[in-house]
């Protein structure tokens, strides 16, 4: 018989969940970036590995929301986990005070229904004491570093397990649910992260225009949203460096993902304070959560 179901990766801001997303399905589907809060949908990977299937969530970082972006963030990592057959709660291995009661870390008056598991990453980093201290202070936990990927198969091995028995929910040689587009303007929106700092990487929104996957090269249209003209100025940079650079890095990251060369035609546009407007956030595919739309 086989197992199927979902396997939701939850936690707090920061704590690796994209970086195991993408060492589980084995390729990069998830943007990474050191700066917290880069993950702002819910990324679907499928792994597919003998007689079972898991559909891995990765989420955004379960934070305490300050504005309407950050309560569509956080709405959309509850909904992940609620329809999880299985939650790995993912804890940074080296912040010694972050709780390991995912109902405490998520803010939640009760614990979940689906098992959880609690894996405690970045252990690449300690010691061996250091680890030593950890398995007697959290004897069920899974020590792991998604960076290496030490611990990792035992994990899945143990989720595994927890998961229904069922048919294979999806084709075996699928890797995700979501459509190429989606994932070209993720590593539009990564390449600007990693280019740009202080406030105005989290002001900048990436959507794909057109995709014009019959030509040759591909024909991508992308729009970097920012909030301000500022911002916008800064994004551009002197006689356009800034943007072309961004231009550069991600035609290369998209050409090694779709496997064909790629034309990019990349602008910038203001879209005023988008990330606190329900309007604006519905059109970039954002869901508020109901009371935030009314």
């Amino acid at each position: 018989m086989t197992r199927a179901g979902i396997v939701t990766v939850a936690g707090m801001p920061n704590v690796g969940k994209s970086t195991l997303l993408n060492r589980i399905i084995g390729q990069k589907l998830s943007i990474v970036s050191a700066k917290p809060q880069s993950t702002r949908n819910r990324i679907v990977g499928i792994r597919t590995e003998s007689d079972v299937q898991m559909i891995v969530l990765d989420t955004p970082g379960l934070l305490n929301p300050a504005y309407p972006l950050q309560h569509a963030m956080r709405a959309t990592s509850l909904n992940a986990v609620q329809e999880a057959d299985v939650i790995v709660h993912l804890v940074d291995a080296l912040d010694e005070g972050a709780s390991a009661s995912f109902a405490e870390a998520a803010g939640l008056p009760t614990a979940p229904r689906a098992p959880m598991l609690l894996a405690l990453n970045k252990v690449d980093a300690l010691s061996n004491e250091a680890r030593d201290r950890l398995r007697e202070r959290y004897p069920q936990a899974h020590l792991i570093s998604a960076a290496t990927g030490e611990g990792v198969d035992a994990l899945l091995a143990a989720a595994e397990q927890l998961l229904p028995e069922s048919p294979f929910l999806y084709p075996d040689d699928e890797i995700s649910t979501q459509a190429v587009r989606f994932f070209v303007s993720e590593l539009i929106r990564e390449t600007a992260l990693e280019q740009l700092e202080d406030e105005v990487p989290y002001s900048v929104a990436s959507e794909v225009e057109e995709f014009r996957e019959g030509s040759k090269p591909v024909y991508i249209r992308t729009v970097l949203y920012v909030e301000r003209e500022s911002q916008k100025r800064i994004l551009i940079g002197t006689k356009g460096d800034r943007i072309r650079e961004i231009g550069r890095v991600s035609r290369k990251k998209i050409e090694d993902f779709i496997g064909e060369p790629v034309y990019l035609d990349l602008w910038v546009k203001v879209l005023s304070n988008w990330r606190k407007n329900a309007t604006a956030l519905r059109r970039l595919g954002y869901q508020l959560p109901k009371e935030r739309t009314q």
